[in-house]
């Protein structure tokens, strides 16, 4: 079929028959259409119909190898740096629609999929069929524009205990009965973002597994339908209160539900199966495969997208309340500056000093790549709201809503008093809403919690990136200066 448009897209979703819980209600069809999923739903149809669209077609979309059918170019498996560059286009345009916060854009696991497919080595060291399973699911999902979810993390019901061992065991997903044709998942994961309004659930290898016999049932790759019998999704409370764009610029827009998966029992045929057992091979299923390396080039340009925004919205602010002639407002402008020019040099720094993997694929730099992943989290990701908070002061406080505007014994008052140096009052409160929306409100504290822990525990991470990392020619270099006569 090629790509999807919105309108296919909304069709899908309202025939699936998923169960879902959310505010103390079921939801089992329809959900396109339901009020607490609408208009998300309809975020992500405009991605699909932008698809079709002229003005981004061609950066958007590729020719499948097989049909010569659009599909998106996120499945592009990449040969050449140029390759690289065409993927990043394609991020580029969905994303600058969202302003970067949007984080599970199909083009996210689309990423981990084009990876995975073109990795036969990887999968030969356990069995080459499951090399051959995910390539032909890839194809797939290809041909038919998916929107895939994903669900990584065990709950967290006792951290000083490893997925094996919490609460006996018996909490975490895991496999409960194998037979020759398919294998049963009981238990938990944690976090599915878009879950309620995704066409399928990637089940990929947590990577903290032990390698010990009784991590055995937790290790495992899949993909099942988002409907699929057993399948069951508990939301957290909705971040949008039906505002609308005025009051609730960003949660309108771009509100992506987050959901706890138990899998009841979840019969999962072979032919998803990726991998089963091998706790080894998934500790190594995203560096091995190049996953990581495919998906963190797809977040990277999304945060270069969001960090603009956040330039954009602290430069608007201080023009117009007259504070760009300040020294220290001109100084969290620099940083901001000097954020987005660092992460613009890191994304092509990756794509020019990227590398072929022994199957074939043109992978950009990992190195580059980890460093952006572990520097946006903790420098970056955290001060864009906290300069916005600062810029805006109590006039994030002082803020009428819509009606208050559109009611007439209100409005004189409102237009003389709160006015700025360069905007009319109700420009000023349009965009102190948004503000609100960046840096304070519950949807707000939801992207910069997710920015935090986007890849995992912070202090994990640099761990593994000081493991992973080669500082032999820098410490050699010390020590031919201390030989030197």
């Amino acid at each position: 079929m090629g790509i999807r448009t919105g309108r296919q897209y909304l069709d899908k979703l309202n025939g699936m028959t998923p169960e879902i819980y959310i505010n103390g209600e079921k939801v089992t069809a329809n959900v396109a259409d339901h009020p607490l999923f609408r208009d998300q739903a309809r975020t992500y149809a405009h991605l699909f119909d932008m698809q079709h669209d002229p003005a981004y077609a061609n950066a958007l979309t590729v020719a499948d190898p097989a049909t010569g059918a659009p599909i998106n170019a996120s499945f592009l498996i990449p040969g050449s740096e140029a390759d690289l560059v065409k993927r990043r286009e394609a991020f580029t345009a969905w994303t600058d629609y969202s302003h970067g916060f949007l984080g599970r854009t199909g083009d996210y696991m689309n990423s981990a999929l084009t990876a995975l497919a073109s990795a036969p080595t990887f999968f030969g060291k356990a069995d080459p069929v499951y090399g051959e399973r995910i390539r032909a699911y890839y194809e797939f999902a290809a041909a038919n524009d998916l929107l895939a979810t994903h669900t990584l993390i065990p709950p967290q019901v006792n951290r000083s205990e490893t997925a094996s061992r919490q609460a006996g065991g018996q909490v975490t997903a895991r496999i409960v009965d194998q037979r020759e044709d398919r294998v049963v998942i009981r238990g938990a994961r944690l976090l599915a973002t878009i879950g309620p309004i995704a066409d399928e659930l990637l089940v990929f290898p947590s990577t903290l597994l032990r390698g010990t016999p009784e991590d055995a049932p937790y290790s495992f790759a899949f993909a099942i339908s988002n409907d699929a019998p057993g399948l069951k999704y508990y939301c957290r409370a909705p971040l949008y209160h039906g505002g609308g764009a005025f009051d609730e610029p960003l949660a309108s827009r771009f509100e992506e539900m987050d959901a706890v998966v138990v899998f009841d029992d979840v019969v999962v045929p072979n032919d998803r199966i990726f991998m089963l057992g091998h706790p080894e091979l998934c500790n190594a299923w995203y560096t091995e495969t190049g996953a990581g390396a495919l998906m963190t080039h797809q977040v990277v340009a999304r945060t270069l997208a969001k960090t603009e925004f956040y330039l954009g919205l602290a430069s608007e602010i201080a023009d117009t309340i007259g504070i760009t002639q300040f020294q220290h407002i001109q100084e969290d402008l620099a940083e901001l500056i000097g954020y987005l020019e660092i992460e613009k040099a890191l994304l092509r720094t990756a794509e020019a000093d990227g590398a072929l993997s022994e199957d074939g694929v043109f992978l950009p730099s990992w190195p580059t790549l980890n460093a952006a992943r572990n520097w946006y989290p903790r420098k970056v990701s955290q001060r864009l709201p906290e300069i916005i908070r600062k810029f805006s002061a109590s006039g994030l406080m002082a803020l009428p809503g819509e009606a208050d505007f559109a009611n007439p014994d209100a409005r004189p008052d409102l237009d003389s008093y709160l006015q700025a140096a360069t905007a009319t009052a109700e420009h000023r409160a349009r965009l102190f809403k948004l503000a609100l929306d960046a840096s304070v409100s519950g949807f707000a504290g939801r992207e910069t919690l997710y920015e935090y822990f986007f890849f995992g525990d912070p202090v994990r991470m640099a761990g593994a990136m000081l493991g992973g990392y080669d500082r032999e020619p820098a410490r050699a270099r010390v020590r031919r200066l201390l030989e030197e006569p």
